[in-house]
Order: C-alpha cells, then sequence, then structure tokens
C-alpha cells in the first residue's frame, strides 16, 4: 500500500480524501493556494505546500507546481478529487511520467472519455444509446444552423471538455446561435483549455440518472447503483438522491447494465460515473419512467464525483478506499450480486450562495457553525467555527448526507437536519433546500431538470429566504483568559504551523488584518494583487461589479451607445458566466474593466452618461 498520497484539490473533497488515506494508514499531502493558507485541509493534512497566488489557474491548475510539490514530498500517488485538474487528461499522464501513482482511469481513458465528441463514438460502438448531434465538434455557427434546421429547436451547443453544464449553452431560436457559439467557446477555453465544441438536440424535460463505476486493473466492472440528479438549476446540481424515485426496476436495470457495458467497452479501471438523460415518454406526469422511455447517454464523470456520497450511504462502500486500492494494483473484493442497496439517501449541497438573489455566490467568515448530527446524517466539510469562506473559487463548503430506511423517512430526516443547521456570517442555500423539501413536486419526485428554472415560483424561494435566512452577525462575547495565537511560516513552499497561548493577555489584532493569525517567513508567491478598489474619474452612471470575479469579456467601448438590458461585460464568478447589463441607454464615457482582469465587488466596470 502506498505510504504517502497527495491530494490536488481543496476544501471538503481533500479532507474526505484524507480521512480514507488515514483509515488506510497512509500519510498525506495537502497543495494549497495564498487564499487558502489557513484553509481546513490544510490543516489536516500531515504536510502541505503553497502551490501559488490565489487564482486558480496559477495554483490549483498548475499541474507542474502540484507534481514539483509531490516530488518534494516524497508522496507515492496522486488524488485528484473531482473539479480543477481531477478529469484534466493531460496532468495525469504527467503524473504518470512521473514517480508517483495516479489514482483515476488512465489519461488514454481520460482523453478518450472527457471530449464528448469521442465519448459518444466510443458509447454508440458499445451499443449504448445516445443524443443525436454532432460526431465531430463545429467549426462555425452556419453548422449549428444547419443542424438544427434538420433536427429542430431548441438545440445544446456543449463544450468539448465540458461539465455540470459549464461549457454549455442552449439555443431556442436561429438569431441566438452566434452569441452562444462564441458563449460556448470561450466558457470551453476558460475552464478546459478547449474551446472546441459540438452540438445535439436539448432534451427539454428530462430526469437526469447517473451511475456509479468503479472497476479495476483485473477486468472486473461493477456498478454500485444509480443515482438521481434531476433537481438543477441552469444545469447545476442541487440535491441528488438514490435510488431515483423515477425508475422502475426493469428501466433500472437496462441503465445500470449499459453503464457496465460502456465501462468495459472503453477499457475503463477505478472511480467513475456514467450519466444519462430519460425522457418520459409517456408523458402522463407521474413522473414513474416505464421500461417504454428512452435514454440516452451524456457523459464521463473520469473521476469521483460530488454526489458519490449517496452511493457509499446505500451499499456500505467506501469509493475512495476502493479508488486507493484499484490504483494500488488490488482486485476489487466484491461481486456484482454482492452490490446491496439499503434504504433512501439524499446529498445537499452546502453553498454559499443567496438563492433569492439569483444564487449569487458570496462570501464571509463563520461567526456561528452548528451541524446537525444524529443517526442517518452525514457532514463532509473541511471548515470550523471562525473560518473564512473565500471567493476565489466553487461556492460550495459542505455537504449534507441524509440516509433512512425509505423515502419518506429520509425526506422526515433531512427536514430534521437542515433545521438543526445553524450558520451565521455567509448566506447560505440552506433556506432554499428546506423549501424542497416542503415543495409538493419534490416531494413526490415528479420533478424534472427544467423544474427549478421553469416552474417554481421564485417567489416562494424569496418567502423562504425570510424565512429560515441568517439572522446575521453574532455579538462578541467576554474576553478569553487565553488568547491563542497561530504563526504559519513557510520554508521552501513548505507550510509550518505554530501554537502560541498567552494567558491574561488581550487579544491582538495582526497587522495585516486576518485576526489572530499572523503570515510571518512566507516564502511564497504573492497573487500580485491590490487592496484598493478600482475607482472612476469620469462623470456618469457607474456600472460595478455585484460580486467578486474575474472579467471574461468586454463588449463595449468608449462612445459606443447602448441601451437598457445591453451585455457590457461578462464576469466569471465562482464558475459561473454572469452578464453584467445596462439599467439603461446612454453613452460609454469609461471601461474600466478588462479582460482577464480580477475585479471586487463594488469595482467600477463601466461609466455611462
Amino acid at each position: 500500500m502506498f505510504e504517502k498520497v497527495l491530494v490536488a484539490n481543496r476544501g471538503e473533497i481533500a479532507v474526505r480524501v484524507m480521512r480514507a488515506c488515514e483509515e488506510l494508514g497512509i500519510g498525506t499531502v495537502a497543495v494549497y493556494s495564498e487564499a487558502d493558507k489557513n484553509s481546513g485541509h490544510v490543516r489536516y493534512a500531515d504536510e502541505a505546500y503553497n502551490v501559488g497566488p490565489a487564482r486558480a489557474a496559477d495554483s490549483y491548475l498548475n499541474g507542474d507546481a502540484i507534481v514539483e510539490a509531490g516530488e518534494k514530498a516524497g508522496a507515492d500517488a496522486v488524488h485528484p478529487g473531482y473539479g480543477f485538474l481531477a478529469e484534466n487528461a493531460r496532468f495525469a499522464a504527467l503524473v504518470e511520467d512521473s514517480e508517483m501513482t495516479w489514482i483515476g482511469p488512465s489519461s488514454d481513458s481520460m482523453e478518450l472519455l472527457g471530449e464528448k465528441t469521442s465519448a459518444r463514438k466510443e458509447m454508440s460502438a458499445a451499443g449504448v444509446p445516445t443524443v443525436p448531434g454532432t460526431d465531430d465538434p463545429v467549426e462555425s455557427a452556419d453548422e449549428i444552423r444547419k443542424f438544427a434546421e434538420e433536427a429542430g429547436y431548441p438545440v445544446a451547443i456543449k463544450a468539448e471538455g465540458g461539465g455540470g453544464g459549464r461549457g454549455m449553452k442552449v439555443v431556442e431560436e436561429e438569431s441566438e446561435i452566434e452569441d452562444k457559439f462564441e458563449s460556448a467557446q470561450r466558457e470551453g477555453e476558460a475552464y478546459f483549455d478547449n474551446d472546441s465544441v459540438f452540438v445535439e438536440r436539448f432534451l427539454e424535460a428530462p430526469r437526469h440518472i447517473e451511475v456509479q463505476i468503479i472497476a479495476d486493473h483485473h477486468g472486473n466492472v461493477r456498478h454500485i447503483g444509480e443515482r438521481d440528479c434531476s433537481l438543477q438549476r441552469r444545469h447545476q446540481k442541487v440535491i441528488e438522491e438514490g435510488p431515483s424515485p423515477a425508475l422502475t426496476d426493469d428501466l433500472r436495470t437496462e441503465i445500470q447494465e449499459s453503464a457496465r457495458d460502456g465501462a468495459d467497452a472503453a477499457d475503463y479501471y477505478n472511480a467513475g460515473t456514467f450519466e444519462f438523460l430519460v425522457e418520459d415518454t409517456d408523458r402522463n406526469g407521474d413522473g414513474l419512467l416505464g421500461a417504454d422511455s428512452d435514454f440516452y447517454f451524456l457523459e464521463v464523470n473520469t473521476r469521483i464525483q460530488v454526489e458519490h456520497t449517496v452511493s457509499e450511504e446505500l451499499t456500505g462502500i467506501d469509493i475512495v478506499k476502493q479508488q486507493i486500492r484499484v490504483a494500488d494494483g488490488e482486485e476489487l473484493p466484491f461481486a456484482q450480486d454482492e452490490v446491496e442497496l439499503d434504504g433512501h439517501a439524499m446529498e445537499f449541497r452546502i453553498n454559499a450562495e443567496n438563492a433569492a438573489n439569483e444564487f449569487a455566490p458570496g462570501t464571509g467568515t463563520l461567526e456561528t457553525y452548528d451541524p446537525p448530527g444524529g443517526i442517518g446524517v452525514r457532514l463532509d466539510d473541511a471548515h470550523k467555527q471562525g473560518d473564512e469562506v473565500v471567493g476565489d473559487y466553487d461556492s460550495m463548503f459542505a455537504k449534507l448526507i441524509v440516509w433512512g430506511a425509505d423515502r419518506e423517512e429520509c425526506l422526515a430526516r433531512s427536514k430534521r437536519a437542515l433545521a438543526e443547521f445553524e450558520i451565521e456570517g455567509v448566506t447560505t442555500v440552506i433556506p432554499f433546500h428546506r423549501l424542497m423539501l416542503d415543495d409538493d413536486a419534490f416531494s413526490a419526485g415528479t420533478h424534472t431538470t427544467n423544474y427549478l428554472d421553469e416552474e417554481l415560483d421564485p417567489e416562494e424561494i424569496e418567502e423562504a429566504q425570510e424565512k429560515w435566512g441568517p439572522t446575521g452577525g453574532t455579538e462578541g462575547g467576554e474576553d478569553e483568559e487565553v488568547t491563542e495565537r497561530d504563526f504559519v511560516v513557510e520554508v521552501n513552499g513548505k507550510r509550518f504551523e505554530v501554537n502560541l497561548e498567552e494567558r491574561g493577555a488581550p487579544p491582538i489584532q495582526a497587522a495585516n488584518g486576518s485576526g489572530d493569525t499572523q503570515q510571518l517567513g512566507s516564502a511564497g508567491p504573492s497573487d500580485g494583487g491590490s487592496d484598493e478598489s478600482s475607482t472612476s474619474t469620469a462623470e456618469g452612471e457607474q456600472v460595478t461589479a455585484e460580486m467578486q470575479g474575474t472579467i471574461l469579456d468586454v463588449n463595449v467601448e468608449e462612445g459606443d451607445e447602448v441601451s437598457s438590458g445591453d451585455v457590457l461585460c461578462v464576469l466569471e464568478a465562482m464558475k459561473m458566466e454572469n452578464d453584467v447589463v445596462a439599467s439603461r441607454g446612454g453613452t460609454v464615457v469609461e471601461v474600466a474593466a478588462t479582460e482577464g482582469e480580477s475585479v471586487d465587488m463594488g469595482d467600477v466596470l463601466v461609466v455611462l452618461d
């Protein structure tokens, strides 16, 4: 067995992998950016290395720096978690070419299945049904227009390396093709370093069903049940559950076996997820999908999934441990008929977002952080009370997983657990989750992927936020008798912590504004940023950033005439594109934003006269 594993990720998934390593007696190595110097995954690891500035492209997406850190630490293997470089075949090959083992499928399999067009071809050859679409990337808007004329609207333009809705644009009519073609290319380049896109028929109200796969190097392929991920907002999963309340046993078996066939045909090993869309051909509104329903292969996630926890709770199989053992050459210890699903499980993503404000991401300090407990309740996180939820990365900072003997008990237990969850200082989606547990469609299991975007009344979300939202920051208590000071020192990029206690000493605010934590002797790179917000000397209406993020595109120049609703620029925040629009017509007198620039909330982007 490996002696030391580097986890090339952050946050709750990094801690999840490290916990599995600890139970296997394996040492752990964390990597971190400047923004994560004091984060939970860094505290949990046996040792940690700085790999760059806050910007993900310069740290968590810097494969060379991560491999260098692993070699410096003497790690035997690399586990990528999910997100960042987890599905990057080039990074996997970089690890394979080093002295370390890649805990995941081969880079060849990742390349084959990571590109959507080649994956479609592979699955079609294996007899797995695919959504009608192009088998090769499209090079122009005219190609998309031709396909749409033949297949009918709507159609979906998808980034070849995309997933989770990123790099996907739905085209409802011909006039949208040009803009959405460019936007899909831009997102593909920004998130996956690949601006290649393809097009397929868009299924308007399907169920999203995925099958968890684990396979070893000895030809054994197992599925670990299916999960229903149909509750989505803008193609981003919100609540996942298993088993699916919509599938009949016959259809469930057919989908599960298609996933196994696909994995076997692609010579796939380690963990992965085969995702499918299922159309209700009966359309009788009962939410149940029979054996006559059409299902289509969507994509393969060549890594562990966010919602792998659901399958673990249903089967008792530790998927991360199996990943590590498979990578070390072990054979899977169970046959397919030994995989038994017990009860029902749901996962609730705890995101730092305001659901009542278009799910706008936010940041803050966890002034109160008191998660629920009790039978059937699991929490995967990397935070403790007093930690900061940073805005540089994905907005999810914890996951609540609930198990029940059946779906009815799981729903009731979920209500109880979410009501117990106390968070102050950060706005979260917990009120939204509580709303969904009282929602008729979700409770009945009849919802589809478009339910949140097209059917749920936004006023219900606003009312839930008012009813169950955070009450604000807590008042400071009495002075502590013991003052702790945490000092962080970096030597040649490796992180060391020193904790000092002073009795009777008053708390001291560090000069860098970070509370009682002071950074000393840091040899790591800085992000080159500035503490000053963007300012403007031009007179007129200032259009400012509503959140922290990166400018992906600037659509206007000084002197341009704009109308109300025109897109001025595109701001990426927490992996989502946000259009910054003009609230009224006018003339652009100043453009303060530049493409690729990082901006803070309140920074001036454009000035209109």
